[in-house]
């Protein structure tokens, strides 16, 4: 049923009389009785606190569509979401930054990211809005913190989407030879992929992903399996080279590779039964995605040996020493299916969030076409499709390296987890087991903080510009 709040009503409690102290007509949307009764217990809660009593009168409207998303193709837009170019590139990188210490980083990151993964499927069953990450810190800090949050998800997709296609055309390079020019085309058409398949809708955009994940699950077992013959323990030797201090930076370039919890908030109420398929989507998901990755890792580190810190494509060649011969065409049709999983399910979250954002006065009202259940954000996908593209055309005449643009994207990531986070522990019940879930989640995000190290003045300053704007409204 859906809800909306009509009035509130304030009275003072002063010698047993009440008397009238205001009224405001004040309309707010909400898509479930569960944020009703959330709310008006909040709300009475803090009168009381204030020797006042709220009355809420409540008005039942129209029942919202359901949404049509099975938990399987759930568990698959999480998978490719986490999944994504972090398999292909990073444990060549992290390998680089700390040597086989690096493994301790992805051990470290699997652990943080269940109960941070646990957090978000619980706000998401709770919550079951749109606005995704921005819906949580509006309900517990305002809406100041609900836009900026919101923004941070938002800008972060352009930021991260052209590394991720650079990664995946890195690849395709490494195969086809051409060299930057390869790279970048590939990045192009990835992006115009991305943004055709979701400009079809969610459901179109969820059973894509759906096949290709099991597809890819399917390569990435093999390649590993088949590798694991030629791993050799003495390439664990020297296990630190550059100290444990550089586990830590391993683990800031590994964020990028678990980040994608936040992305399915969005499409919370795509789901067919929120509060039942989200969480067990999330579960599949998470250890789908820890399995693989630990899996990967060991084999880079084993298999490969020094060699995994120079490789430009380490899953090529981690298939290459598994499969026989030259298997960097296979190794580029995996990134390039991968990295295409990471950003449809970044732009679908995207495109919701930004219409969701217009809705909530955060972003232009010209956003919010598009952005109920079952429909297509068009606007927004156009938006964040033309910041990509510039993105994109931006790196190609600098010429910069993805390290910067990951560690960018990583920080504003991070920052929508810390704020959430925060959300969680006000939003979800005290003593339940989602909210111990949230304390332990809120420790693994504040070592991440740390790991983030000075790009966190990107979000400082994406916060900045964020209320330039609030005040120009």
């Amino acid at each position: 049923m859906r809800y909306q709040l009509r009035y509130v009503r304030e009275v003072p409690v002063l010698k047993g009389r009440h008397q009238p102290l205001t009224l405001a007509d004040r309309r707010v949307c909400l898509q479930t009785a569960p944020w009703l009764i959330d709310i008006a217990r909040a709300a009475t809660a803090l009168s009381v606190a204030a020797g006042k009593v709220l009355n809420v009168r409540l008005a039942p409207t129209e029942t919202p569509p359901a949404g049509r998303m099975t938990a399987a193709q759930g568990t698959a837009l999480y998978v490719g979401a986490v999944l994504g170019t972090g398999v292909i590139a990073l444990p060549g990188l992290a390998a680089r930054a700390a040597g086989p210490a690096s493994l301790l980083a992805w051990v470290a990151l699997v652990l943080i990211s269940m109960p941070l993964a646990a957090t978000f499927a619980a706000l998401g069953s709770r919550y079951p809005d749109t606005g995704g990450v921005s819906t949580y810190a509006r309900a517990a800090f305002g809406e100041r913190a609900g836009q900026f949050v919101g923004w941070c998800f938002y800008f972060a997709i352009p930021v991260g989407a052209p590394a991720a296609a650079l990664i995946a055309g890195g690849y395709v390079a490494a195969a086809a030879g051409g060299g930057r020019t390869t790279t970048l085309i590939t990045g192009g058409l990835l992006v115009a992929a991305v943004a055709a398949t979701n400009a079809a809708g969610i459901h179109v955009s969820a059973r894509v992903q759906l096949a290709l994940a099991a597809v890819l699950l399917t390569f990435l077992a093999i390649a590993v399996v088949l590798s694991l013959p030629h791993a050799r323990t003495a390439n664990l030797h020297p296990f630190a080279p550059h100290g444990l201090l550089a586990v830590g930076t391993a683990g800031g370039l590994l964020v990028w590779s678990f980040a994608g919890w936040e992305a399915i908030t969005s499409l919370a109420g795509e789901f067919r039964r929120p509060a039942h398929d989200l969480p067990r989507a999330t579960a599949a998901a998470v250890a789908i995605v820890g399995v693989l990755y630990l899996a990967v890792a060991w084999a880079t580190i084993t298999v490969l040996g020094p060699a995994a810190s120079s490789s430009s494509a380490p899953l090529g060649d981690l298939m290459a020493r598994g499969l026989g011969g030259n298997a960097r065409w296979l190794a580029a049709a995996v990134a390039v299916l991968l990295t295409f999983g990471v950003m449809n399910a970044y732009f679908a979250g995207a495109a919701k969030l930004g219409a969701a954002l217009g809705r909530d006065a955060a972003l232009p009202a010209w956003f919010a076409r598009g952005g109920q259940i079952g429909e297509v954000p068009r606007r927004s996908l156009g938006v964040v499709t033309a910041m990509s593209g510039l993105s994109l055309l931006l790196v190609a005449i600098a010429g910069v390296d993805v390290r910067p643009l990951v560690s960018a994207t990583s920080a504003l990531l991070v920052t929508v987890y810390a704020v959430c986070i925060a959300a969680a522990l006000r939003l979800l019940p005290r003593g339940s087991r989602h909210h111990v879930t949230a304390l332990v989640a809120m420790a693994a995000v504040l070592a991440l903080l740390v790991m983030t190290g000075r790009y966190l003045a990107v979000p400082i300053g994406l916060l900045a510009v964020a209320t330039v704007y609030r005040r120009s409204q």
